[in-house]
């Protein structure tokens, strides 16, 4: 039995992230066809779009009266993504540059939405008022983003066709968002159920790190082809959507709970996460040791969660 749930998890995994793939490439093309200049586009369909499977994943799980995955799942993704995709991306490319506005706009935003949502979760839990109070916030980084940032962006002159194509990719995206997700939760619970495992454990580990896949793919290659920016750029734009549209969403529903391995163990190692990555943006570059570094750090989070010392 446990093995046809493995199988059912890493099944359900594959099809939640393949579904915000077609998703994402669906909508990236109607939202460009719709007149959308490239960074709007990017800002909004694609940060949004990397997060998908977190999202959805979150939002079944808060119905299912599942809430401390939410947190669980955001913070293990913003680990994973600072310590695993970074260090990997500066591993490979040895030397990641990082620009002035990204130090001076971009890391100052990221922190304000870490501290923020260390106020919301500080007593174990997040309400209505705080999910709206992190929705709102996320809002005004967005119209803040477009407004600085579009007249720097060159606007699309050349609108592409929508096909059929787009729009089955579309659907399909979306189904298999939604099929995914579902069973993604259901084989999550029954895991560790046989294994005696606490399901945050499994949460903030396994969920995190295949969820976050999207992000990998796209810093990984952006970093290969040395566009550090947009490498950096999108692991900074998820997370910030995480901490606040990706808590602050399924709080409307449901106040969301904090499990304790979640704020002993998760909490203080995302707030040494960004501390590390907001000190390695200062010098305008995080090299390939700084990389094999993060990638330690990962693993000793990762052994500090099963208890190892």
């Amino acid at each position: 039995m446990l093995f046809l749930w493995i199988v059912i998890f890493i099944l359900a995994l594959i099809v939640l992230v393949k579904g915000a793939d077609y998703l994402l490439l669906a909508s990236e093309k109607i939202g460009l066809a719709a007149g959308m200049s490239q960074f709007v586009v990017g800002l909004t369909i694609v940060a949004v779009g990397t997060s998908l499977p977190e999202l959805l994943t979150s939002l079944v799980a808060t119905f299912q009266d599942l809430s401390e995955y939410v947190v669980a799942t955001a913070v293990g993704s913003n680990i994973a993504n600072i310590f695993l995709i970074i260090g990997i991306a500066a591993i490979l490319t040895k030397r990641l540059i990082i620009k002035k506005e990204t130090v001076n706009l971009d890391l100052p935003i990221l922190s304000i939405a870490t501290a923020l949502f260390l106020i919301m979760v500080i007593d174990g839990r997040v309400d209505f008022i705080e999910s709206v109070v992190l929705l709102l916030t996320y809002l005004v980084y967005i119209a803040f983003s477009i407004f600085y940032k579009t007249e720097r962006t060159s606007i699309v002159k050349r609108k592409p066709n929508i096909t059929l194509r787009d729009i089955l990719i579309l659907i399909l995206g979306i189904i298999g968002l939604g099929v995914g997700s579902k069973y993604l939760i259901d084989s999550l619970v029954q895991i560790s159920i046989i294994l005696n495992l606490a399901p945050s454990l499994i949460v903030i580990t396994v969920v995190a790190v295949g969820t976050s896949l999207p992000e990998l793919v796209v810093s990984v290659k952006a970093a290969m082809r040395r566009q550090s920016e947009l490498a950096l750029g999108n692991i900074i734009g998820s997370n910030i959507f995480r901490l606040l549209f990706m808590v602050g969403l399924p709080g409307l529903f449901s106040v969301l709970m904090v499990d304790p391995l979640t704020f002993a163990v998760g909490i203080p190692f995302l707030i040494i996460a960004t501390l590390i990555f907001v000190i390695s943006c200062v010098s305008r570059r995080i090299t390939m040791q700084e990389g094999a570094l993060y990638v330690i750090v990962y693993v000793v989070f990762i052994a500090k969660l099963f208890d190892l010392f």
